[in-house]
């Protein structure tokens, strides 16, 4: 089944491809044009493909902020954007990486947006020394890999999975649970992590890998594929599933334990929480109760919401890791400005000092990179549509 965007999502997605396909080093201006300095702060995640949606929440995000800062005149230097799609493939982000750091004019990155993309990047961003800030990739390990300019501004799976496992045994009160991973760096992380917790918390825990059909990305994918998974689910008598993974694979999950008569609770992470999961799931009634949780938060920022909306034609409040982007995206902006002479090191070191109070948080990063804090929500399916319940 394909993924389902309604117009106006198709209609960005058809704009976003189009600006891919301008070179990224031929996006800032000549030094003629301005007697300040320009400066690009590009985006690597997914633009195409089947998780094209959760990146378009990102790039227009990091496109207001950087928007927004030119038009404040109170920069030093001008700003620009340049567009890295990676689809969320660790076997793409390397290509993507190389060409980000030979502009000579890129400062640092919003993203990568994957674990696993992230992962395949980082090398090319160190060597560099381009500072990356992504703000969704949860997999712990990218804070101990010794990538001094990897930085993250949610928490990681090491954080939600138990906070997730514990939510599931301790604040439901379920004791059997399925724990089914997609086979990604991602989503096996997450799983892991959850299935350690909840085995500590005293429940009865089914470790399985039922491989992702690449997220979708190539239309051809169907429930049928997950129809042997889904009836392997049900035997299994948990009470509870929880899947470590991206929401157009959940989707297609969803349909077919529905169909199995599947009848307990579903759980998935951060990777899920998106509109898209239930525009995927046939019948979209059978995503209604799923919970889903994340270290981003529904933005309750007017000012946000009103520029997002405007500029991206679709809801701030349904846009998942948004503001986290745009909060990203100022945090650089914000170290840029603490700097005398910009150099893409420089830039890291001081990300490494900044304190910086963005709409979800106060930014501040420990030495290895990661988020000083650990705030997970969980949300929601309710009617077709993802209501926040609160902090789990």
């Amino acid at each position: 089944m394909k993924l389902r965007l309604n117009k106006t999502v198709a209609a960005v997605a058809s704009s976003a491809l189009l600006l891919m396909a301008v070179p990224a080093v031929g996006i800032a201006s000549s030094a003629s044009a301005s007697a300040k300095p320009t400066y690009v702060i590009g985006y690597e995640g997914p633009l195409s493909g089947g998780n094209l949606q959760l990146g378009l929440n990102m790039v227009f995000a990091v496109e207001l902020a950087i928007n927004q800062a030119n038009a404040s005149g109170k920069l030093p230097f001008k700003l620009q954007i340049a567009r890295y799609d990676d689809q969320g493939d660790p076997t793409i982000s390397p290509t993507q990486a190389q060409s980000a750091v030979a502009n000579k004019r890129l400062i640092a990155i919003v993203g990568p947006a994957f674990s696993g993309a992230t992962a395949a990047a980082e090398p090319y961003y160190s060597r560099a020394h381009v500072a990356t800030v992504s703000p969704s990739a949860t997999n712990p390990t990218l804070a101990t890999s010794g990538w001094h300019n990897f930085f993250r501004v949610v928490a990681d799976d090491s954080v939600q999975g138990p906070a997730d496992a514990n939510y599931i045994v301790k604040t439901k009160g379920i004791k059997s649970v399925y724990v089914v991973n997609d086979g990604s760096s991602y989503g096996a992380g997450l799983a892991s992590a959850f299935a350690t917790q909840a085995s500590s918390d005293g429940a009865k825990v089914t470790p399985v890998t039922v491989p992702g059909t690449a997220q979708c990305s190539d239309g051809t994918a169907s429930a049928t594929e997950y129809s042997a998974a889904a009836t392997q689910a049900v035997a299994s008598g948990a009470k509870a599933m929880f899947y470590g993974g991206y929401y157009c694979d959940l989707g297609l999950f969803l349909g077919a334990l529905s169909s199995a008569g599947w009848t307990g609770t579903i759980m998935s992470g951060d990777g899920s929480d998106s509109p898209a999961l239930v525009q995927g799931t046939t019948p979209a009634s059978a995503a209604n109760g799923v919970l889903l949780s994340c270290a981003c938060a529904v933005s309750t920022n007017k000012a946000f919401n009103r520029g997002f909306q405007a500029l991206s034609n679709f809801s701030a409040a349904t846009a998942t890791y948004a503001p986290e982007s745009y909060d990203a995206t100022n945090t650089i902006i914000a170290a840029m400005k603490k700097l005398k002479k910009i150099t893409r090191a420089g830039l890291v070191a001081e990300l490494h000092k900044i304190v910086y109070k963005g709409i979800t948080k106060v930014i501040r990063f420990q030495p290895n990179g990661n988020i000083a804090g650990s705030a997970i929500y969980v949300n929601q399916v309710k009617n077709g549509k993802l209501v926040q319940l609160g902090l789990e």
